[in-house]
């Protein structure tokens, strides 16, 4: 075998070594007395199909182990009247078929996923939500043309405080302190963009500062940046960590479903053997480039994947890394029994994976297949990063599970990271057992 990979027993042992010498216990001592952050997406969108919504990560224990629980997302409007808007209404504070987190029900008119936060934060009064804004698409989502004036970014933070930390939610719907802060997710600015994305967050940070005034409260202002250089170019990195509480930093998406070639997606560190070795495609790479630039170690938080990126048509070298493939893997059942016979998002068949979309898989899935005939888990030992290879039908998965989870926390103790996040509660099995890993690692 490659000198690279490691099998499954192989590498548990060599886990088991180093937890019984000891050699665990200097992370253990820079951990932060008061704990690391542990955040979570939640995604607003995929309740229906997946059928997990917050009462179901009340019930398997994930809730009372989270920091923040972030709900992705709110929209951002376009000049001339930047503001934020609810994506979906109905999922967001209508709907009353969402199931109850308490077991009482809601206090209408707040019904949906925000009358299920409403209790979730009464179950878990530490617990914080924040608001996710915007997503990846940049300018056409109105942030470009938002942040490029001084009374577009005023105007802006005002609404997105107004609707969402005051709580004016709609026309007779009012929800005070539903949010305790935003995630702001411009995630790819331009180049033109580059200090107008600090502008931005200097003006929320100060409405939210005048506001504590008022309340006495402290409110949480976040960032999502993104992991590869080329992506993160277009920010001042150490100019905008100073405006933030934390950063989610992604961990994850180093390789998907727009390359050709296997590789692994959320690999924590980089080998010779890479063919993409000069790209810096790895989260050490990324811590090291982001502390570098001037962002303090105790704000930056590492994203952890949830789900799987694959490729078929994979030949049977090197356990099926860094080959080229003949196109991404299917949408499968989410038994892991076989292929999923309609994977359309409109339309659905009961069944299948919940992400619903060629290249990607939850570990849910993914943990039904490890056991599957045909399928062969492996660690990379020197990335530290699990796959799944399957010779008969040449496919290929690149993932996270506890192993490759433990040893990523084990770095975050010990370069005193701020902690780490998930994308997103609703991929991982029915009993959060990835997200427990990881809970569990951080203290």
């Amino acid at each position: 075998m490659p000198k690279f990979l490691l099998p499954h027993s192989c590498w548990a042992i060599l886990m088991s070594v180093l937890l019984l010498t000891g050699l665990s216990s200097p992370c253990r001592a820079q951990q932060r007395s008061h704990g690391k952050i542990f955040s979570a997406y939640f995604e607003e969108w995929n309740i229906h199909y997946s059928g997990r919504n917050l009462a179901d990560f009340e019930k398997n224990g994930v809730a009372g182990k989270l920091t923040y629980l972030i709900y992705a997302f709110g929209n951002v409007s376009a000049p001339p009247s930047p503001a934020c808007v609810i994506a979906d209404p109905l999922d967001a504070y209508q709907n009353p078929a969402v199931p109850s987190v308490s077991g009482k029900p809601y206090a209408a008119p707040l019904l949906g996923n925000y009358g299920a936060i409403q209790q979730l934060k009464l179950l878990h009064p530490h617990l914080k939500a924040l608001i996710s804004l915007g997503g990846q698409l940049g300018s056409t989502d109105g942030w470009t043309a938002a942040a490029s004036t001084a009374e577009g970014r005023a105007t802006l933070a005002s609404s997105c405080i107004d609707m969402f930390i005051k709580g004016n939610i709609a026309p007779g719907v009012q929800a005070p302190g539903l949010f305790d802060g935003f995630n702001i997710d411009w995630e790819f600015p331009g180049a033109a963009d580059k200090q107008n994305f600090t502008a931005l967050l200097v003006e929320f940070r100060a409405q939210l500062n005048r506001l504590s005034k008022t309340t006495g409260k402290k409110y949480i202002l976040s960032f999502d940046s993104p992991a590869g250089p080329r992506n993160y170019v277009n920010i001042d990195l150490k100019a905008a960590a100073a405006q933030v509480d934390f950063l989610t930093i992604d961990g994850y998406d180093y390789a998907g479903s727009w390359d050709r070639q296997t590789n692994e997606q959320s690999p924590l560190y980089d080998t010779a053997e890479n063919p993409l070795r000069a790209a810096a495609f790895s989260i050490d790479e990324t811590v090291t480039a982001y502390l570098k630039a001037g962002v303090p170690a105790a704000k930056y938080t590492m994203g952890l994947p949830l789900y799987a990126v694959g490729w078929t048509g994979v030949p049977n070298v090197n356990h099926g890394l860094y080959q080229n493939s003949t196109s991404v893997s299917p949408v499968l059942l989410s038994d892991g029994s076989g292929l999923c016979p309609k994977p359309d998002k409109g339309a659905p068949s009961p069944g299948c994976d919940t992400l619903l979309t060629p290249g990607f898989l939850t570990y849910a899935t993914i943990e039904n297949l490890i056991n599957k005939s045909g399928y062969t888990l492996w660690y990379d030992s020197e990335r530290g990063s699990a796959t799944l290879y399957n010779p008969i039908t040449g496919t290929f998965y690149s993932f996270d599970d506890p192993t490759s989870m433990a040893l990523k926390t084990a770095y975050i103790r010990k370069h005193k990271l701020g902690g780490a996040y998930v994308w997103a509660l609703n991929l991982d099995d029915a009993n959060g057992s990835l997200t427990k890993v990881i809970a569990a690692g951080l203290k």
